[in-house]
């Protein structure tokens, strides 16, 4: 079964406060499809060096939404596309789909 975001570190983080809770959540709304963009653009330009830049921003977020295993996935991404490969790209894609489609909802 694949790794499914979740927003239990946010809610740890946050405790009791609400607002701060939704403000995290909002900045991951906001933050995250932008940079997704920029990782498509690069992928497409075929400028993986500058594509690494942004999967190094991106695996934190992996991190905030509970996601392990796709960060292991982005911290062996980033060095691949370091040496200017891109084999794991449609398995990273993926997983930036289901963060999307999870920040869809809620």
């Amino acid at each position: 079964m694949p790794e499914k975001p979740n927003l239990t570190y946010i809610k740890e983080l946050a405790g009791d406060d609400s607002d701060f809770e939704q403000k995290f959540i909002d900045i991951l709304k906001n933050e995250f499809p932008e940079e997704m963009a920029i990782y498509m653009s690069h992928i497409q330009n075929n400028e993986p060096r500058a594509a690494a830049e942004i999967v190094h921003k991106l695996k934190h977020k992996f991190n905030i939404l509970s996601m392990e295993e796709a960060y292991k996935v982005a911290v062996e991404y980033e060095e691949e596309l370091r040496a200017g490969r891109t084999e794991t790209h449609h398995r990273f894609q993926r997983i930036l789909y289901t963060i999307k489609d999870f920040l869809n909802t809620i």
